[in-house]
């Protein structure tokens, strides 16, 4: 006589489905990670990583992170080259001289490279009416050129610098100081905060600085000198290989000054 099946006693199929489904979903998953959009995972960890550099900003040399932005890729800094930051700037001096050769603004727009970096001189009337901080569109258009040339270089950058200039209204006479200063000041952190909004470098590593008339490249008796003088100038310096300490760097350590020395 047969032996009746004991009654709720689970099948070795059932068991064995369960473990091919498990194993249809790992081969699933391990599938969508392969085919991650690159451009967005790149993003997702860039934020991860502006988030961790925000947090430590307090933290003396900390600057912004290990690592510098490249075209849209990370680079070591050790992996960084003084051919390449020399690049970098060329590009940069050559796509802003192209512009003002099309525009005819050679008057308006000067540029010059030296070792390490790129300065570029706007006369005052490009940016700004007279006695005024408030961008004009034709300094708006011109700042989206600057901007785009130096965006692809961002990675390479250590600092942006822009500088503000007012002149001596009359020849015999300086200005009055407190509206000489905050003018020249304020359109350079006006140049600034147009730049930041751009998002071609950290902004840490902006700085505006506002001169007055006391840098001046021309005299105060005509005209046309008092226009000379009136400018905005950008000076871009590219990182240095050899010395990796970044201007934020440099900023906490003088700060620090003899005090971290005697500890």
């Amino acid at each position: 006589m047969k032996k009746k099946r004991k009654a709720g006693g689970a099948s070795w199929m059932d068991t064995y489905g369960d473990m091919v489904t498990l194993l249809l979903c790992f081969f699933v998953l391990l599938y969508s990670m392969s085919t991650v959009d690159q451009q967005k995972w790149a993003m997702v960890v860039q934020s991860f990583q502006r988030e961790t550099a925000s947090e430590t900003m307090g933290t003396p040399g900390q600057g912004t992170g290990l690592e510098y932005n490249l075209s849209d890729s990370a680079v070591k800094p050790e992996e960084i080259t003084e051919e390449q930051v020399a690049e970098a700037l060329s590009e940069i001096a050559e796509k802003v001289e192209e512009y003002t050769a099309q525009n005819n603004m050679k008057q308006q727009i000067s540029v010059s490279q030296g070792e390490g970096y790129v300065f570029i001189t706007f006369q005052d009337a490009v940016f700004f009416e007279g006695d005024s901080y408030e961008l004009l569109d034709s300094g708006k258009k011109i700042l989206d050129v600057v901007a785009a040339a130096i965006k692809p270089q961002g990675g390479l950058i250590d600092e942006l610098r822009a500088m503000g200039h007012t002149s001596q209204g009359s020849a015999d006479k300086a200005n009055n100081p407190e509206t000489d200063r905050f003018l020249s000041s304020n359109r350079a952190a006006t140049v600034t905060v147009y730049l930041q909004e751009k998002n071609i470098v950290d902004p840490d590593r902006l700085v505006s600085v506002g001169y007055g008339q006391w840098r001046p490249i021309a005299g105060f008796n005509t005209s046309e000198e008092r226009a000379q003088n009136r400018r905005v100038e950008l000076m871009i310096t590219g990182i240095n290989p050899n010395n990796m300490e970044s201007s934020v760097d440099q900023y906490f350590t003088t700060r620090e000054g003899d005090a971290q020395a005697e500890e």
